[in-house]
C-alpha cells in the first residue's frame, strides 16, 4: 500500500494528543490522508461516508462515547477496519479487555511519539501491538469469554441501540435517530434482552452502561 493510498482517521477529544498521533503517523506514512475528530459523531460519519479507512485511533473516552462501547460499535460495524485504542488508561486489565473486543493495538497516551509510530507501523502491516509488558498469551476467563460472545452475536444496528439505551432515550427518540419504526425498535430491545440474558430494560440500560465501563458481570447459564 501506497502511502498516499493511506487514511488514518484520529479520534480524540485532546489536541495535544492528536497533535502527537499526527506526528507520528507522519512518521510512518508521510503521504497519508489524516482526519481528525474531537468526538464520536465525527467517528460515525467519517466512516458513513468513507468505508475505506486503514486505521482508526480511538480514544476510549471522548464526547458521544465512554469506555468500550465505541470500540463494540466500530468492531461490529466496522469489522474490517482496524482500531488502536489511545488511552491515558494503563490498566493492564483494560489493555486486555480492548484486544479481546477486537482492537488492534492500545497505545499509552504516556508512551512518546517514536512508540506511537512503531505501534502505528505494526497495525498498518497486518499485525497488533501492545506494551511490552501487557501479557496477551493468557485465555480470557470464563466471564470474559461470556461478554465477548454475547457482545458478538448482536447485530450492527443493536449494538448501536444498545449504546443508545445506556444514552437514556427512549425508543422513539431511538427510532428518530436510527430513521426506523419505533416497533423496530422496540424488536431490537427484545433481542437485545434476550442476547444479553436480561429479563428488563431496564436491566438492559444498567448492562450496557456497565459493559461501557468494562464491570458487566453477566448471569452466566
Amino acid at each position: 500500500m501506497a502511502d498516499t493510498e493511506t487514511c488514518i482517521l484520529i479520534a480524540d477529544d485532546h489536541p495535544l494528543v492528536r497533535g502527537a498521533l499526527r506526528e507520528a503517523v507522519a512518521g510512518v506514512a508521510p503521504g497519508a490522508e489524516v482526519i481528525e475528530t474531537g468526538e464520536f459523531d465525527g467517528v460515525a460519519e467519517t466512516l458513513g461516508r468513507r468505508g475505506d479507512l486503514d486505521l482508526v485511533l480511538l480514544d476510549l473516552t471522548m464526547p458521544g462515547v465512554q469506555g468500550f462501547s465505541g470500540l463494540m460499535y466500530l468492531r461490529a460495524q466496522y469489522p474490517g477496519t482496524p482500531v488502536i485504542v489511545v488511552s491515558g488508561n494503563e490498566d493492564r486489565g483494560v489493555i486486555r479487555r480492548c484486544i479481546e473486543f477486537g482492537a488492534s493495538g492500545y497505545i499509552p497516551k504516556s508512551v512518546n511519539v517514536e512508540t506511537m509510530r512503531g505501534a502505528i507501523r505494526a497495525v498498518l502491516d497486518g499485525g497488533a501491538w501492545t506494551p511490552p509488558d501487557v501479557d496477551l498469551t493468557t485465555p480470557p476467563d470464563r466471564e470474559t469469554s461470556d461478554i465477548v460472545r454475547r457482545l458478538g452475536s448482536l447485530t450492527p444496528q443493536q449494538v448501536r441501540v444498545l449504546m443508545m439505551l445506556s444514552e437514556g432515550l427512549l425508543n422513539k427518540q431511538i427510532a428518530y435517530e436510527l430513521s426506523v419504526s419505533e416497533a423496530t425498535v422496540k424488536a431490537h430491545v427484545s433481542a437485545i434482552l434476550q442476547k444479553l440474558g436480561v429479563e428488563s430494560r431496564t436491566q438492559a440500560v444498567i448492562a450496557a452502561s456497565k459493559i461501557a465501563a468494562g464491570q458487566w458481570t453477566p448471569q452466566l447459564a
